[in-house]
């Protein structure tokens, strides 16, 4: 169910998704989504991904170069992070003037619970987001966005697909139960 908001989100934002991108775990996002993309870079912070090109921890990315993207796609990653304000202003950094970073977080999902080397910090709301974006990018180039309703939040806490809902089920959205957060943030010079 998250995946289907997701996918909504980067195609409705896929004009953003050019030059040269940066993506967490893999490059599948870029590959579906982006137009006129010179160079696909794949982050983690584990030397066990094959795919990735940047080794980093993202709260910590001191060694990622400055300027260096034009687009960051960052889902679903930032509740794995304890120092999320870090891991922002590092992403902010880290995109060119003028980039853009599309990030999605969980309001609501099961705990992941793999491994104690990756342990599940937040859940974030429309607010947390519009603050902790707005602090390192400026309130005016923030656009955060609340997806989701009661429904689509307990289909998705049962395991359903998105395909089991209506289109109406499903897209109609209600602030009061995101499933999940969207934010779109420039880099200003």
């Amino acid at each position: 169910m998250d995946r289907y908001f997701i996918e909504q989100f980067l195609a409705a934002h896929r004009q953003d998704i050019r030059g040269r991108v940066l993506e967490v775990k893999d490059n599948e996002y870029t590959t579906r989504f982006g137009t006129d993309v010179g160079q696909s870079d794949v982050l983690d912070i584990t030397t066990d991904n094959r795919a990735a090109t940047i080794i980093a921890d993202l709260a910590a990315a001191d060694t990622i170069p400055s300027e260096s993207f034009d687009c960051f796609i960052l889902t679903q990653t930032l509740l794995l992070i304890y120092d999320v304000p870090s891991a922002i202003a590092h992403a902010r950094r880290i995109l060119k003037p003028g980039g853009v970073l599309l990030a999605t977080v969980p309001s609501i999902t099961p705990m992941v619970t793999a491994s104690d080397d990756a342990p599940d910090y937040w859940r974030f709301t429309v607010p947390s987001c519009r603050r902790l974006f707005s602090d390192v990018f400026g309130a005016k180039h923030v656009e955060v966005a609340a997806v989701g309703n009661l429904l689509t939040c307990l289909s998705f806490l049962h395991g359903l697909a998105a395909e089991e809902l209506t289109d109406r089920e499903r897209n109609t959205h209600d602030r009061r139960y995101p499933l999940i957060v969207t934010i779109r943030a420039t880099r200003q010079p």
